[in-house]
């Protein structure tokens, strides 16, 4: 078995297959910032997934008012017609092209505030966990309203959290 390897300037040895998934995922990230047709919308991830089968590349997109599945399909063309045109996967590779899904954490600040006077479940670097109403959004982080149960009744408080103190949080769904 060999390990084929990539020498950079500086004389950093890397592997050359971490080499070709970072330039794909960049690549890809860069095509798809292309594909958006509006301001609103913006790119939360790109995940490829080089392992055994065809190569997968998953592409989650969303918007300040939501995103449709015309614009999910027509950012699904632009990125095909990119990878065929600069030649990026020469084998079979699958591509979806998808919004973030109920399960599926806040990732960017834009997210955040899109999903002001919502109700989440943040996790905290601390091991707490806080469930509230999402009141503000700010590029520095947010500001959550909860309810804390004191000895004869509930208390609403507000706290601010940094996004640095975030581990993950979610929207949570209510069927009211």
């Amino acid at each position: 078995m060999s390990l084929l390897i990539q020498i950079d300037k500086e004389g950093t040895a890397s592997p050359l297959f971490h080499c070709r998934h970072f330039m794909l995922n960049e690549r890809i990230s860069h095509l798809a910032q292309q594909a958006l047709s509006s301001e609103a919308h913006f790119l939360v991830d790109v995940v490829v997934s080089i392992n055994r089968g065809p190569t997968k590349i998953t592409v989650v997109l969303d918007g300040d008012q939501g995103i449709t599945i015309d614009d999910c399909s027509s950012v699904s063309r632009s990125i095909s017609k990119g990878i065929e045109d600069e030649n990026l996967i020469n084998e079979n590779y699958t591509l979806e092209v998808t919004t973030p899904g109920l399960d599926q954490p806040l990732k960017l600040s834009r997210q955040y505030v899109k999903n002001r006077g919502r109700e989440v479940k943040v996790h905290l670097k601390d091991k707490k966990m806080i469930e509230g109403l999402l009141k503000e959004a700010t590029i520095e982080g947010i500001t959550l309203e909860y309810e804390t149960k004191g000895d004869k009744k509930k208390e609403r408080k507000t706290i601010e959290l940094a996004y640095a103190d975030i581990v993950k949080a979610f929207v949570k769904v209510s069927f009211k």
